[in-house]
């Protein structure tokens, strides 16, 4: 199981139509890979207060986008996950 827990501006990325536009070559349209990514079993999770401090609430973010507490990731990490940061 993967998952991608999304803090500060990346939270922008998963507001619906926002990731639109946003092409780099030679990989897919970041939508595209957003929703293979979540197809596939992968989870996107946002920063409960990034969302917070922006105003979004779970109506602005793509289906399937997980709002939550850094909790989710302790827990993984706890267990053994492992982790890639960039």
């Amino acid at each position: 199981k993967v998952c991608a827990f999304l803090t500060s501006s990346a939270v922008d990325l998963v507001r619906r139509g926002s990731a639109d536009s946003t092409h780099v070559q030679p990989l897919e349209p970041l939508t595209q890979l957003m929703t293979d990514f979540m197809a596939r079993g992968g989870t996107l999770y946002a920063c409960t207060p990034c969302v917070k401090a922006r105003g979004y609430t779970q109506a602005d973010f793509i289906d399937g986008v997980v709002i939550s507490g850094a909790s989710v990731i302790h827990e993984r990490l706890l267990t053994g996950a492992a982790s890639l940061s960039f």
